[in-house]
């Protein structure tokens, strides 16, 4: 039988180390051969289910970009206004960012944006379609809903990173005021972008 995984389920196991993996080092940290080690299993094993290492990093972004967009959709219901809740979307995004060390630098991460990696592409997707169906409601066009969410994105990443790289961390900042932080200016950089175009 050759080990205690059959099927799918090393599969699936390979995807969670490897996220657990990334959470510890970052993505540059991330090595297939380490990602056996930890799921005791041979070198070769994780390549008869990812034929080379870009394909086990895809799915393991799909599956972040699944779990970001399951931690915003959750933000965003909490919220009662368009701008509330893109705003909590961003906390949401900074704050999975901070925990996973995964966010936008792994869904896009080089290598990734063959035709091949649909799943990655569809999660990415629904993602993004949360951010870009609230912006739509606050913003007069589809191009100034997509600049106010890539403004979003940029802006909730790097609040994340700040915290990841210790800029926060000198100044003596939790994880929980950094997402604070972020939500803030997220709902300034929001409110500023109404009074410059409009209600929408």
């Amino acid at each position: 039988m050759g080990g205690k995984y059959h099927h799918g389920n090393l599969r699936d196991e390979l995807v969670r180390v490897s996220l657990d993996l990334i959470a510890e080092r970052g993505v540059a940290g991330f090595s297939v051969a380490e990602v056996a080690r930890r799921a005791k299993v041979s070198p070769g094993a994780p390549y008869r289910h990812f034929p080379e290492r870009e394909s086990l990093l895809a799915a393991v972004a799909a599956t972040v970009a699944w779990q970001l967009a399951d931690e915003v959709r959750a933000a965003v219901e909490r919220e009662d206004d368009p701008a509330g809740a893109l705003a909590a979307a961003a906390g949401a995004y900074t704050a999975y960012l901070i925990r996973r060390r995964a966010g936008m630098n792994l869904i896009y991460a080089e290598g990734l944006h063959g035709p091949g990696y649909t799943e990655l592409h569809e999660n990415t997707r629904t993602l993004t379609d949360h951010f870009l169906v609230l912006c739509l409601r606050l913003c007069d066009s589809p191009q100034e809903a997509l600049e106010l969410m890539e403004q979003l994105f940029t802006q909730a990443h790097g609040y994340g990173m700040f915290w990841l790289d210790g800029v926060f961390v000198k100044h003596g900042y939790t994880p929980e005021l950094v997402v604070a932080k972020s939500v803030a200016a997220a709902r300034v950089m929001i409110e500023g972008h109404r009074a410059t175009t409009g209600p929408g």
